[in-house]
């Protein structure tokens, strides 16, 4: 149970009222970066703002890194840690649908309900859209059950899956967060310099 059970120190309800608020929390912190504009969502697929990247590479890399410390310190048995197994084709296709849904809506999941907390009617109209595809899933689920399970790669953490240490992955995906943050400076600046000479011809 989370966020912050700990040996059933924490009770259920106070763990619920913990969550609620920081909910709460995360919605003003995605609010204030912006994540309720779906321009500035839909930027980082046509190049003009990569600000969606680069905050969620930091925080992945840094809640990668306090965790690896954890583990280290002995303060988090890290073994413990539940890894949802990967169904590699049902993932591909999946990722390739919230894609789509996310070029054309400007929003994931969680974004449009920031945007909708602020009353923009295209988020309101993607959350539709999102509990049409969900019914769609669930009454339809038989028909692509098959496709759902196949490439089950059980539950490996990426580490394990390439035979290295979580201590080699970390610095592996600290270099590739650094690669990505300078390759999205550049794509920006790319993007400015071409509508700078549109704005001028």
């Amino acid at each position: 149970m989370g966020p912050l059970s700990v040996n059933d120190i924490i009770s259920g309800d106070t763990n619920f009222l913990l969550a609620f608020f920081i909910g709460i929390g995360f919605g003003f912190v995605l609010e204030q970066a912006g994540f309720s504009s779906s321009r500035r969502l839909a930027g980082v697929f046509y190049g003009y703002d990569m600000t969606v990247l680069k905050v969620f590479f930091t925080g992945a890399v840094t809640a990668m890194l306090g965790m690896l410390f954890f583990g280290l310190f002995g303060w988090m048995d890290l073994s413990l840690i539940y890894v949802n197994p990967t169904f590699l084709t049902s993932a591909i296709f999946g990722g390739v649908i919230m894609g789509a849904g996310f070029i054309l809506g400007g929003y994931c999941p969680g974004t449009s309900f920031c945007g909708a907390a602020i009353g923009k009617v295209d988020a309101m109209l993607f959350i539709g859209g999102l509990f049409i595809g969900v019914y769609i899933w669930g009454f339809g689920f038989d028909l692509w059950k098959d496709m759902y399970v196949a490439g089950n790669m059980g539950s490996p953490k990426l580490g394990e899956w390439l035979g290295i240490s979580d201590g080699v992955m970390a610095l592996v995906i600290v270099i590739i967060a650094i690669g990505a943050f300078f390759m999205a400076e550049w794509v920006e600046s790319l993007s400015a310099k071409k509508e700078e000479s549109q704005e001028i011809n």
